[in-house]
């Protein structure tokens, strides 16, 4: 469920008409719901109620400072993977016992800065990384609390470039040696081992991949137990999907991904961990746009919109589905039309759908991309010289811009030009 309704023929976020914040920010721009955000994270503490549990919200997803505000007050722990994130994550208010840093690469700086400004656990990826750790955290005269990320070589059944849980991905460590690299770490003056770390990839619709990798979880726990290993946290990772295509088969929800939890290692005793993003954010926003022009071509028409690849980059690059809606309702049996929906951008990559079926629309008027709010602005660029749109937060009939427009005089001078030139 979203708060994105039509509302007297306008498509509103909440009470907020999109057609008024267009007015007043110009297009493109990205909306997401406050009712949406809370309805969501609620959602995922509510299944795993009656567990020892933190939900920590996966930045990596939406990293606005006040979507994190707003996530971090509802008591959500913040997942990040950079010093920027790290960074972002306290800005927001969330103090560093409800931070967790994942990645693949920390680096000894990064190490440094979570250490010295608190920092709920790592999730370690390698032994390298491991050893690197353990000395920054000697020289500083602390422990670092870790948990160590197992690669279960679960196939997650999704899109290849968000698969993580596989053997030949780069996260994790395998499985079948994570015994020896904890009895290392468990040796290590620097290292406080707390628990064990799994997240096998992203936009999962299936729960059976979850059921095997935390059932091998579950057997990893007991074995380091037997070992002598206290663990008593799992972080268990993300990875739910989102309905992208209405019309689709709904993902499970998170009272039936709770319930795999509780099936799988809810007898063991342990806190847990998870790592949603997607499914908290995804279907909290939506990103709107203008038509500039409509273009007959040979045998297509294309429907050329303001916003671009550099704007939302999902379906360049993972050949994403955004359901695309008109955001005055079109007249009740009106006829549709096919269009590819393009940007301006000089590469023919930056199409977001082709042969979509859509009421007839023309010059400035607006549609509105759904299921937006998730790895839409975070992974937007200024590609071609164009400026990072705006994003505006929503909350019941208010609405903010809590990320503006830069001009084209501040993108200039962003840049210096050499006295030698």
């Amino acid at each position: 469920m979203d708060h994105f309704l039509y509302r007297d023929g306008v498509l509103h976020a909440e009470d907020v008409a999109l057609t008024d914040i267009a007015a007043s920010v110009g297009t493109p721009f990205y909306c997401y719901s406050t009712a949406t955000l809370t309805r969501h994270f609620t959602l995922f503490d509510e299944a795993l109620h009656g567990m020892d549990h933190l939900v920590c919200f996966a930045m990596k997803s939406n990293s606005n400072l006040a979507v994190l505000k707003l996530i971090g007050d509802l008591g959500a722990g913040i997942d990040v993977v950079s010093m920027g994130e790290y960074l972002k994550a306290r800005a927001a208010g969330v103090p560093g016992e409800r931070i967790v840093f994942s990645g693949v690469g920390k680096t000894r700086e990064e190490m440094r800065t979570a250490l010295k400004g608190g920092i709920r656990q790592f999730n370690v990826e390698s032994e390298p990384e491991l050893e690197a750790l353990n000395e920054v955290a000697i020289a500083m005269g602390v422990k670092a609390p870790i948990a160590i990320r197992v690669n279960p070589d679960v196939d997650a059944k999704t899109h290849a470039k968000i698969a993580t849980g596989k053997s030949e991905n780069k996260f994790g460590i395998p499985i079948a040696g994570a015994r020896d690299v904890y009895a290392r770490a468990a040796k290590m003056d620097g290292i406080d081992v707390v628990g064990i770390d799994v997240h096998i990839g992203s936009q999962l619709i299936q729960l059976d991949p979850f059921e095997q990798a935390f059932t091998k979880v579950a057997e990893l726990t007991e074995a380091l137990r037997a070992d002598g290993i206290n663990i008593r946290r799992l972080d268990l990772g993300g990875g739910l999907g989102i309905p992208y295509e209405r019309s689709n088969e709904a993902p499970p929800l998170p009272m039936e991904y709770g319930d795999v939890i509780r099936q799988t290692v809810g007898h063991l005793g342990c806190e847990i961990e998870i790592e949603p993003g997607r499914l908290i954010s995804g279907n909290a926003g939506v990103m709107v746009s203008s038509v500039i022009y409509l273009k007959h071509g040979e045998g297509r028409d294309f429907l050329i919109i303001d916003a671009a690849m550099n704007d939302l980059i999902r379906p360049s690059m993972y050949d994403a589905h955004h359901d695309i809606v008109p955001v005055v309702e079109a007249v009740a049996g009106a006829e549709k039309s096919a269009y590819d929906i393009v940007g301006p951008v000089c590469e023919t990559g930056d199409t977001f759908a082709k042969a979509r079926e859509m009421t007839a629309l023309g010059p400035d008027d607006l549609v509105a991309f759904r299921s937006a709010g998730a790895y839409g602005a975070v992974m937007a660029s200024e590609y071609n010289s164009r400026p990072l749109i705006p994003e505006v937060l929503v909350n019941g009939d208010q609405f903010a811009v809590i990320r503006a427009r830069p001009t084209y005089e501040e993108m200039i001078n962003r840049d210096t030009i050499p006295e030698w030139l």
